[in-house]
């Protein structure tokens, strides 16, 4: 029989959590820069930003819950780049924007600042 102490048990989830946010990340990165080669009116770029958009809502949700033990000055952080993130991709959806690269470029900052 295994035997695992709690803080052992916190700490896999934690990773595990960690793990998951960067596989959400780089799946929303790989549309994003599929969708930018393909073009602004294409169905990838409805589909990228879509999924990017579920993404950071589940993301800011989580970072605005008493719950989430980062600093809240991180958190708020987060918050904010995710709001912007939010709003771009709607640029991008209703054809006011074709800024795919800076929604690639802070994604893979944020995904890459996961430790």
């Amino acid at each position: 029989m295994y035997q695992f102490s709690y803080s052992d048990i916190q700490t896999d989830s934690v990773a595990d959590a960690k793990d998951r946010e960067r596989q959400l990340l780089t799946r929303s990165i790989d549309l994003l820069i599929a969708a930018r080669d393909v073009g602004p009116m294409s169905m990838q770029a409805i589909e990228a930003v879509y999924f990017m958009n579920k993404v950071w809502t589940a993301f800011i949700d989580d970072l605005g819950s008493a719950d989430n033990e980062l600093p809240t000055e991180l958190r708020a952080n987060l918050i904010s780049i995710g709001l912007w993130l939010l709003r771009e991709g709607e640029e991008v959806r209703t054809g006011n924007s074709t800024n795919f690269e800076g929604l690639i470029e802070v994604s893979q900052i944020i995904r890459d600042g996961i430790q």
